[in-house]
């Protein structure tokens, strides 16, 4: 079995649309190959209407879901003419978050998948998570089932991206589950600095933890829960932004990266993970992947950059061959519904 497939990621630290293009292969086992990927950078315009797609209401966001569909449609068409690209079996679009409440069995991503088909002409999978929330699952993490066939080499794999998740290998289950946030809410600091990011960790290493707020991050239900469980930007919202108001930017910083690698390692010492494979924008902050192999003996390991910025893309691509043949592409250890299913809206 032989597939080209495109996917389309967009994160909520909404740095950008993630296109890759692979060939994926089976005969005892699924292979990859990454031929093409790149990130292409939001407009101003582009980011604040995604950035404030929260606030809209029903008539305006059902308006930008057709728009961004239209508007991703059009980017993979510039790719595929860039890059002279022929014989692709499908584009795998994963949308862009605006609303993630799976206890209301609702969970939101935008870009309507008829308006890539329109624009591209080839067949699209996008909605993947809508399913397993009516399945009473988290809709969320979805990557594992990609982990598990694409990267079964490693112990664990970990995702640093607007959230953290890890997914990893327990007897016969692939588990997986949201550890806690990261760049958005590193973003959204170093954003009140005029940077987009906090290159590095360097900002972060400016400030001094506050122990007080420290250990009002680390006391939040969530971290208490077990898993499968998820976060969401109305989690942030509730929890997080309001808890960083009163305290200096530079110190927030170093205080929430450190919140976020006390988290992180708290996991990996608990499952006794000996080797960790990093990936997603997160993989580049080497000051949080030091307090990281600070704060733990596995064996982290950063992969080729192709690997670290697309893995998502990649992964969701790949789903999307599944959904083509049938064949599972939720786990449903990872997510929590009530059976393993195969995803998406295919059109």
């Amino acid at each position: 079995m032989k597939a080209l497939a495109i996917g389309l990621m967009s994160g909520t630290s909404l740095d950008g649309l993630d296109i890759c293009l692979a060939k994926f292969e089976k005969q005892d086992i699924w292979t990859f190959q990454i031929l093409k990927a790149e990130t292409l950078s939001y407009s101003e315009d582009w980011e604040s209407q995604l950035r404030n797609s929260v606030h809209l209401s029903a008539e305006d966001l059902l308006e930008l879901h057709s728009e961004y569909g239209f508007y991703l449609g059009q980017r993979v068409k510039e790719f595929i003419h860039k890059h002279q690209l022929e014989n692709i079996d499908l584009i795998a679009s994963h949308g862009h978050t605006v609303f993630h409440q799976p206890k209301r069995k609702f969970t939101l991503q935008i870009g309507d998948g008829r308006a890539i088909k329109l624009e591209t002409g080839l067949p699209v999978i996008y909605d993947f998570r809508s399913q397993d929330v009516l399945m009473n699952g988290n809709g969320a993490p979805l990557v594992p089932i990609g982990d598990a066939l694409l990267f079964s080499e490693y112990s664990a794999c970990l995702n640093l991206g607007g959230f953290s998740n890890i997914s990893l290998q327990s007897g016969e289950k692939r588990i997986a589950f949201d550890i806690a946030p990261v760049n958005i809410v590193l973003n959204y600091l170093a954003q009140k600095l005029h940077k987009n990011f906090d290159e590095n960790g360097e900002l972060a290493e400016k400030g001094k933890i506050n122990e007080t707020l420290l250990n009002q991050l680390n006391a939040l239900d969530f971290y208490h829960l077990s898993p499968p469980k998820s976060l969401g930007i109305e989690w942030c919202n509730q929890h997080i932004f309001p808890a960083l108001e009163n305290i200096e930017t530079l110190d927030a910083l170093a205080t929430f990266t450190e919140h976020a690698a006390q988290q992180i390692s708290l996991v990996i010492n608990k499952n006794n993970i000996k080797d960790i494979l990093v990936t997603g924008g997160g993989a580049y902050n080497t000051f949080l992947i030091e307090k990281i192999r600070a704060k733990t003996k596995a064996e982290v390991i950063i992969p080729e950059k192709e690997i670290i910025n697309y893995k998502e893309a990649l992964i969701f691509a790949f789903m999307g061959v599944l959904k083509m043949n049938n064949e599972i592409n939720v786990l449903s250890s990872a997510t929590g519904s009530s059976h393993d299913h195969s995803s998406g809206v295919t059109v």
